[in-house]
């Protein structure tokens, strides 16, 4: 719908207010955003439709923070994380750069579409894909649509052509195509758990499934990985999994927001969420609980003494964010596992969609996670314990590099352990 003058200047002004009254950042300085309000204003309120307008705007709200502001509407389109539950790593191949498939999660679009680990992106509804440099932002896609695609597969390469078909948003505030969250399988002897994105915000159904896995076929298990390579985080059942990493119940992080950092407020004073509940009738008596509290402490379960514990490796990789960031650093800062892949980018602000009107939403960062160490990621990331860089390669030839060398620190742990 394209939007008149007024309409537009509505919309600014709104955008304006919200940013200056709930956007989080200990260095946000109100002043300096007004200057970019005003240097933008032309563009935006003068936009002559509403590609114009929501292009000036997303120029905007750039100038102030690239990566954690965002303008969504019907017409956004999202990013394949969430799209077409997959990932890209910029290769060159035969001298040009090339976006190739590296995550692509079980469940997913793409996966049902029938697209391979390894496979470099050709075209997309029939324009070439080629990323702009080897740091580019990965192609975004839009949601509820049909997309054909063409593929190279393997060596020799040959042209395979598919349709990714993608969902309608499962949130409004964070859209994203289903997908199966958690997947396992047996590895000569090692559990293997895949964990592509902690559903619900809650997390009920996910906390189910991983105590269906471990009081069954991971129950004798002395060994142990969790892929969380391309899990772009989702709600809070990532505790429960923290959960089954230590016997204890130990403190794992909370969030702050602006105002709680700006009145220094003690975090210990937070409410504690100790449990992810296994029953939606839980959920009113949670409600009333935490019902006005800004921030949680978040603690682990207490769930007791694993066999695999002390011998468990977590992979990641620049695809990991959110929740599953939160998962990989309260292990690696409490020594309760070895964190194998690449480096995390360091994306665990909490953001909130609000509404604008005429169909836009404005996402906005709104709190920090703070570990219980005291230490926040954000933009900095986790470092890997052992880095192991993807393998275009190995994956074009069915081979799992970084796979590959977590087993082998598991096994080395598990020998350390006996």
């Amino acid at each position: 719908m394209d939007l008149n003058k007024e309409q537009r200047e509505t919309l600014l002004g709104k955008i304006q207010a919200l940013v200056s009254d709930k956007y989080f950042d200990p260095a946000f300085d109100k002043s300096a955003w007004d200057r970019i309000i005003q240097r933008h204003r032309s563009s935006v309120v003068d936009a002559s439709d509403a590609d114009t307008f929501e292009k000036a705007v997303t120029e905007m709200l750039s100038d102030l923070s690239p990566r954690t502001l965002g303008l969504l509407s019907e017409r956004t389109k999202i990013n394949p994380r969430n799209a077409i539950n997959a990932s890209f790593s910029v290769q060159s191949i035969e001298g040009g750069l090339r976006w190739v498939f590296q995550d692509v999660l079980p469940g997913g679009v793409a996966v049902e579409a029938g697209v391979q680990t390894g496979d470099v992106l050709l075209t997309a509804a029939g324009k070439e894909m080629l990323p702009s440099s080897d740091k580019a932002i990965e192609p975004p896609f839009e949601m509820g649509h049909t997309i054909p695609v063409t593929v190279s597969r393997g060596q020799p390469s040959h042209i395979v052509t598919l349709s990714l078909n993608t969902g309608n948003p499962k949130y409004k505030d964070n859209p994203y195509s289903d997908l199966t969250a958690v997947t396992s399988r047996d590895i000569n002897g090692v559990a293997y758990l895949r964990v592509s994105l902690f559903q619900g915000k809650v997390g009920i159904d996910f906390a189910n499934e991983l105590d269906r896995l471990f009081r069954g076929s991971f129950a004798a298990s002395k060994k142990l990985i969790i892929d969380l390579r391309g899990n772009p985080g989702g709600g809070i059942g990532g505790l429960a999994l923290m959960s089954y990493l230590t016997p204890d119940r130990l403190p794992v992080g909370y969030s702050k927001n602006r105002e709680m950092a700006e009145k220094r407020i003690d975090p210990s004073t937070f409410p504690k969420f100790s449990k992810v509940p296994r029953s939606r009738l839980a959920i009113p008596g949670l409600a009333l609980k935490f019902m006005g509290k800004t921030s949680v402490y978040l603690y682990t379960e207490g769930l007791g003494t694993q066999a695999y514990q002390g011998s468990t490796v977590i992979l990641v990789n620049e695809h990991t964010t959110g929740a599953a960031e939160m998962v990989a650093q309260f292990a690696q800062e409490n020594r309760l596992a070895t964190i194998v892949g690449t480096r995390t980018p360091g994306r665990l602000v909490s953001r909130k969609a609000s509404k604008l009107g005429f169909g836009y939403r404005l996402v906005i960062p709104v709190a920090a996670y703070v570990s219980a160490k005291g230490t926040q990621i954000e933009g900095k990331g986790i470092t890997p314990d052992v880095e192991v860089s993807w393998s275009f390669a190995d994956a074009t030839a069915g081979r799992d590099n970084q796979l590959d060398s977590a087993l082998k620190q598991v096994s080395a742990a598990n020998t350390r352990a006996s």
